[in-house]
């Protein structure tokens, strides 16, 4: 499904298929097999249930308050699984910023890490089971094109 839209969007991407990895140490093993920066997702949100999907460079550790102050915000967290699963309708080791077709209302706001910029970045297609990698605009291209809010800091 993730393939066809991003030739619609004619978006250059690379696929790779593996065994199931559900962290970021699981996907070190697919390191050599595919270029681009890994990204570490991350589904939060704050006291106020705005949602976050987070995404950062995967040797990096997001620092909460850094991102609170950041953004104005206070008391940022995880979501729960049933968030994850209700809103992005995925299931904990798959999250991914391309699920945001499955976020019907918009309500996730993506928070991209400036260092990802000018990178081949590595994501997820709704399933563990396979990588795509796509370059970083046209990232920003699908979130365009599934009209939600992005913006990028310096995490």
């Amino acid at each position: 499904m993730i393939e066809e839209i991003l030739e619609e969007l004619k978006i250059e991407y690379e696929l790779l298929k593996h065994d199931p990895l559900y962290t970021v140490s699981d996907a070190q093993i697919i390191k050599d097999k595919i270029k681009g920066v890994g990204v570490k997702n991350l589904f939060l949100k704050d006291k106020d249930k705005n949602y976050f999907l987070v995404l950062i460079k995967d040797d990096k550790k997001l620092n909460i308050r850094n991102l609170e102050n950041k953004l104005r915000l206070k008391n940022i967290t995880f979501a729960s699984l049933d968030e994850l699963k209700k809103i992005l309708n995925l299931e904990k080791g798959s999250v991914t910023p391309l699920a945001i077709i499955n976020d019907k209302e918009n309500i996730v706001k993506i928070v991209i890490d400036k260092e990802l910029e000018n990178n081949w970045v590595l994501v997820h297609p709704l399933v563990n089971t396979k990588t795509i990698s796509l370059q970083f605009r046209d990232l920003i291209k699908f979130i365009k094109y599934y009209n939600h809010e992005y913006i990028i800091l310096d995490l």
